[in-house]
């Protein structure tokens, strides 16, 4: 006979021998889910194999559970016959988490006991808190209170992805069938994702350094998560740098940042943020970086190299949003965030990193240093800050007088008439136009 495979809520030990690694188990099943079986005399394959079963065996799991689990849990440990063999079956549970094993933490992915510092289990613990309150709670927004427009794009992009059937579909049965309303209100959930009251702000800025000083435009979108997905897209998208190649004897438009990748850093941020907090997302397109911001604390217990590396199941935050952001192909694939960007950066040669602080978290993707595709021009020199800032407020309003400049940067005209010239001498910019009509062309 065989019991099939583990789940993280059962566990198979061969004998009782295995008397440590069971406590192990226990703890981590608790902590993960507040219940779980686990039998001894079944191998890790889920075949049947029996163990011999005694008064003594059972009171050696009772005195083991009582000496290791902490705090208290009282299981119902019996003996069991399944096929002529005799098994011991330990059905436990509790709700007084985090629970320990000889003074240890553990937290169950899959079928495996992973062991945590106290500090990561904190962190679990949260996150759940978080998504079992947030999410399912009663918003103040009317069920009327929706975005027409966002929820018909929705359901008719989910259809044509295939990742939900076709069919008659209205608002009010999308939004009951995602789990998006309560009663005659939307959740928070459906607030969020879809809500006309613009619950959700993005700033979005671009600066003329590395740094966050001199800003050539910044803006201020409020909106739904939906909405505000292709905002931030197109935002980013706007003001990178492009450059065509001939593919199949086609001319292309190609990106410095791969859409795909600034979709998917897009998707998971806004996916995995916390809301119930008076924060932001950001997005900050710098000359050597481009910063996106998502509020609230790195939820999951695994670092991001270790989904990169490995297939760790995923830590949703937000799972309602997740799920439609799935259905609408904006998420690939649940846990595959980090692994499918880490992919998209290889293929395309950039480099990204990430920062991780208690108010939230940044992905930082850097830029290629700046090429000319005008033969003959090599621009192979260090530019120094006020240099950076005047090429940038070109980049965005070529026609720029010496005045302005100098008044955006809170330089003297003599210091940024000292910057355009070695700009021009080094092959970045070049005046051209009439005296009447003059402007600077920046070489790209």
């Amino acid at each position: 006979m065989n019991l099939g495979k583990e789940t993280e809520t059962l566990e198979f030990k061969k004998t009782t021998g295995e008397m440590k690694e069971a406590m192990i188990s226990i703890s981590s099943i608790l902590n993960k889910h507040g219940i779980g079986t686990l039998y001894f005399g079944v191998k890790p394959n889920g075949e049947v194999f029996g163990q011999d079963v005694s008064e003594s065996s059972l009171r050696d799991v009772s005195r083991a559970v009582y000496e290791s689990i902490r705090p208290q849990i009282y299981p119902a440990i019996e003996e069991i016959e399944l096929s002529g063999k005799h098994l011991i079956k330990v059905e436990f549970n509790g709700n007084n988490t985090p629970y320990s094993a000889s003074g240890r933490y553990y937290l169950r992915t899959a079928d495996e006991d992973r062991e945590v510092s106290p500090e990561e289990l904190k962190i679990f613990f949260i996150s759940n808190e978080y998504k079992e309150r947030w999410e399912n709670a009663v918003s103040s927004v009317s069920a009327q209170q929706i975005d027409r427009t966002a929820v018909k794009a929705f359901w008719q992009r989910a259809v044509s992805v295939g990742r939900i059937p076709e069919g008659k579909y209205t608002c009010p049965l999308i939004l009951k069938r995602y789990g998006l309303v309560s009663g005659n209100n939307l959740n928070h959930a459906g607030e969020y994702l879809f809500s006309n009251t613009h619950p959700v702000t993005l700033k979005a800025a671009i600066f003329a350094t590395d740094e966050k000083l001199t800003f050539i435009d910044m803006k201020l979108f409020e909106d739904n998560i939906y909405n505000l997905l292709r905002t931030a897209e197109s935002y980013i998208l706007q003001n990178i740098k492009w450059k065509s190649e001939i593919i199949e004897s086609e001319r292309k438009e190609i990106p410095e940042i791969p859409v795909a990748v600034i979709r998917e850093i897009l998707s998971n941020s806004f996916a995995h943020a916390v809301y119930n907090e008076h924060t932001s997302h950001e997005i900050c397109i710098h000359p050597g970086m481009i910063t996106i911001y998502s509020p609230g604390k790195y939820a999951s217990v695994y670092a991001p190299e270790e989904y990169i590396k490995g297939n760790k199941e995923s830590e949703i935050r937000n799972a309602r949003i997740a799920r439609v952001l799935y259905l609408n192909k904006s998420i690939e694939q649940f846990g595959s965030g980090f692994k499918r960007v880490d992919s998209l950066c290889r293929d395309a040669g950039i480099r990204y990193t990430y920062e991780m602080s208690e108010q939230g978290f940044k992905f930082i993707l850097y830029r290629r240093q700046f090429q000319s595709d005008i033969p003959g021009v090599t621009l192979d020199v260090t530019l120094n800050g006020t240099e950076m800032s005047v090429l940038a407020i070109l980049r965005q309003k070529p026609d720029s007088s010496r005045d302005e400049i100098a008044d955006k940067i809170s330089k003297t005209v003599r210091t940024v008439q000292r910057a355009l010239d070695s700009l021009r001498e080094n092959g970045y910019i070049r005046r051209i136009g009439s005296k009447r009509d003059a402007r600077w062309e920046v070489l790209k």
